[in-house]
């Protein structure tokens, strides 16, 4: 069956830019109901190196190795915004490469992650201002363009990502954060990285056991 288009644009939201200083361990240790993804899907960029990602889903359900639903989200994402690639973990077939990774990244596009394979890697690892996370590298190509699905709700490594969902990125993996954590959420991630930020401070000026406001331990 053809390729199936759920919606040809995601709706408005409010400015989320405040996101984009939250790191995915606070996001993921303090946000309600956000959804950490499979630890398998790693940044293509070594640790230090990495672009953060922040931006709106837009997803793409691959029948593997067929494409098509790739090619089709290329017409329909906006700056900003980031291709989930859900390939079922398909390791055999690359999803994206080098020309559409850089047709996104000219649009503005955030980045790419992807539950399968990528390829073209000595390309897209040279891009500070694009980020591509993904479970395989493979220098085999998809095989058919003609079936799957954009903008649907996708299981994407075991974790369902809606079309408009948040996605962070960095060095330490990925989250996403449905639209009801979005005001909710800030707050106990702001005062996360305050009492971080407090335990710092109190470890280079004393113990840890004062930092961190241990009990006594018992002494034998």
């Amino acid at each position: 069956m053809p390729v199936t288009l759920h919606r040809s644009a995601l709706p408005p939201a409010p400015d989320l830019s405040a996101w984009a200083d939250i790191p995915v361990a606070i996001a993921v240790d303090t946000v309600p109901d956000a959804r950490q993804i499979d630890p398998a899907i790693r940044p293509l960029r070594p640790a230090g190196q990495q672009p953060r990602l922040t931006g709106r889903a837009v997803t793409v359900d691959c029948a593997a190795p067929d494409f098509g639903a790739v090619l089709h989200a290329l017409d329909l994402i906006s700056a900003g915004e980031v291709l989930v690639i859900a390939a079922g973990g398909h390791r055999d077939h690359a999803m994206i490469g080098d020309i559409l990774s850089g047709h996104l990244r000219a649009k503005g596009v955030a980045g790419v992650i992807v539950d399968g394979a990528v390829r073209d890697t000595a390309t897209l690892g040279r891009w500070d201002d694009f980020a591509v996370f993904s479970c395989h590298i493979t220098p085999r190509g998809p095989t058919g363009a003609a079936e799957g699905a954009v903008n649907g709700p996708v299981t994407f490594a075991g974790t369902t990502i809606h079309a408009g969902d948040l996605i962070l990125g960095d060095d330490d993996g990925l989250v996403c954060l449905p639209p009801s954590t979005w005001e909710t959420g800030l707050a106990p991630a702001r005062a996360k990285l305050l009492l971080e930020d407090r335990w710092t401070e109190a470890l280079r000026t004393g113990s840890a056991a004062a930092a961190f406001g241990l009990p006594a331990p018992f002494r034998r």
